[in-house]
């Protein structure tokens, strides 16, 4: 049967803008799961909060396996990725509510910016960045190291300088990620997609409570 060009780009935005739509969602969901994780685990010890790290780290490993099989499987590691991420960070955040909690809005306010703007521009751009994504993730790897380094040594202003750093590297990353989000038209791809992003808020999030909150974390 003959399709014509024009019906064929219709069902391309569509099944875009479904994606696009169901992603964000999840999203939402994966913040809000994770606000109640870091609110239960606003008590536990730094021990219980590295487990889990560790846990999430391990359900994300799964949903890449379940996204295949079983879309409301993955759905639903979704969730518990979400509260065991909320848990992981809730001992940070109850210090710094505890402390400064101006210092939690701020950090939210601009995580919102930051991902928007960046957001907007890595889903709109017909520019290729799988160059750019590619020297972010080499770029990632030694951060981490840097900062294992900072750990042991003492660098003037450098946790300001992991931070900015930091922040760059999660621009590309998150332009590159939304603009995956745009050219996928595979639906059943929403909960991977949503972690991704939602890491990439999380990470910017965490960036700048360490530029706000002075280092003190």
């Amino acid at each position: 049967m003959y399709t014509s060009p024009a019906y064929t780009g219709y069902s391309t935005r569509d099944q875009t803008a479904t994606l696009f739509g169901q992603t964000m969602g999840l999203v939402a969901l994966t913040a809000a799961v994770f606000a109640l994780g870091a609110y239960a685990g606003r008590h536990l010890s730094e021990g219980a909060a590295i487990v889990a790290w560790i846990g999430a780290f391990v359900v994300l490993m799964v949903m890449n396996f379940a996204a295949r099989k079983s879309a409301p499987l993955a759905t639903g590691l979704l969730v518990v990725f979400g509260i065991l991420l909320g848990v992981a960070a809730a001992p940070t955040l109850y210090w710094y509510g505890s402390t400064d909690p101006q210092i939690l809005w701020q950090s939210g306010g601009a995580t919102a910016l930051f991902i928007a703007v960046f957001g907007a521009i890595g889903y709109t751009t017909r520019r290729d960045l799988s160059v750019i994504i590619r020297f972010a993730f080499f770029a990632l790897i030694a951060l981490l190291i840097f900062g294992i380094v900072l750990i042991f040594i003492h660098i003037p202003h450098g946790s300001l300088i992991y931070a900015i750093i930091g922040l760059v590297i999660f621009a590309a990353l998150t332009m590159g990620d939304f603009q995956r989000l745009r050219r996928s038209r595979d639906v059943t791809s929403a909960p991977l997609m949503a972690a991704s992003i939602f890491l990439d808020a999380l990470n910017v999030f965490l960036f700048f409570l360490r530029i706000f909150g002075g280092g003190r974390d």
